[in-house]
């Protein structure tokens, strides 16, 4: 059966998916005061950061609408497979399942299935979920045992850390609901956070210095793997305008934890806009 993967553009673009066929990115809409872009193919990080770095106004987003699911999901393929960012932090999985009700309004003789997966988190793990769903795509593996098995995936055999050098746009914007309020006394520290089971964001570590931070995060990791064979694990670490600091903590994995793949890119224009100049997300498989 044909199938299509429909993310929104939370999802990073890695080099594996240059040339799917199969897959629709939705994007976000950014906003910074009158300035406004839609979080696609355009969106340029570096113009993007410098308006934030420059504008008084805080840099805002918007989810994608039903209508745009439901376009997207009006498509030649039977199997549709869609991947949100956390329901934690934004409205995009809720307005997905509203694109889901209204195409099937709109087409009641329809023979589509169609899922949508809750990230529990946005980065590289959307990207994961993507690639093991075209893996599994690829093998023949009926629909329900590919919704069966990512759903399990993204749960058990998949994580994501991040260190910010600001949590200002997070805070601003409601994002750190879920922290106890003592933490943000403590802003001028490098903080580690992790998505937890639930799909929200809690702290895992932190230093006054970005770099030892950084060690201490390809610690954790490495601990969290540990006794993993990670020959065929794979890292995607994700950077907001600091590609050298995503080389520094890919070496700094690398020598703790041997993954089999590990791919740098660059954060999209939502993930940018939270993470912010400087920040680091890594989501990788175990």
């Amino acid at each position: 059966m044909s199938y299509r993967i429909i993310a929104d553009s939370c999802c990073e673009k890695t080099e594996k998916m240059a040339d799917w066929e199969n897959i629709t990115f939705i994007p976000l809409t950014l906003e910074i005061g009158s300035y406004r872009i839609m979080d696609d193919e355009n969106f340029d990080q570096e113009d993007y950061i410098r308006r934030t770095l420059e504008s008084s106004e805080i840099a805002k987003t918007a989810c994608p609408s039903p209508e745009a699911w439901a376009n997207a999901i009006d498509c030649v393929e039977e199997d549709i497979y869609i991947i949100t960012i956390t329901d934690k932090l934004s409205g995009t999985y809720n307005s997905a399942l509203q694109g889901v009700m209204l195409y099937n309004d709109e087409h009641p003789d329809s023979s589509k299935k169609i899922h949508v997966f809750n990230s529990l988190a946005t980065s590289g793990i959307e990207s994961l979920i993507a690639e093991k769903i075209k893996e599994l795509g690829e093998s023949g593996a009926s629909f329900e045992s590919i919704v069966e098995t990512v759903e399990d995936f993204i749960i058990n055999h998949c994580a994501l850390y991040f260190c910010l050098e600001s949590l200002d746009v997070l805070r601003k914007n409601g994002r750190l609901f879920a922290l106890a309020a003592t933490i943000l006394k403590k802003l001028r520290l490098k903080m580690i956070f992790q998505r937890t089971a639930e799909g929200n964001i809690s702290l895992a570590g932190q230093d006054i210095v970005m770099n030892r931070s950084l060690v201490k995060m390809a610690l954790t990791i490495a601990n969290d793997v540990q006794g993993v064979d990670l020959g065929d694990k794979r890292l995607i670490i994700a950077h907001v305008c600091c590609p050298e600091r995503a080389e520094f903590i890919k070496q700094k994995i690398q020598a703790l934890a041997p993954f089999g793949d590990i791919e740098i890119v660059k954060c999209s224009g939502l993930n940018s806009t939270y993470a912010s100049n400087g920040g680091i997300i890594v989501s990788y498989t175990k």
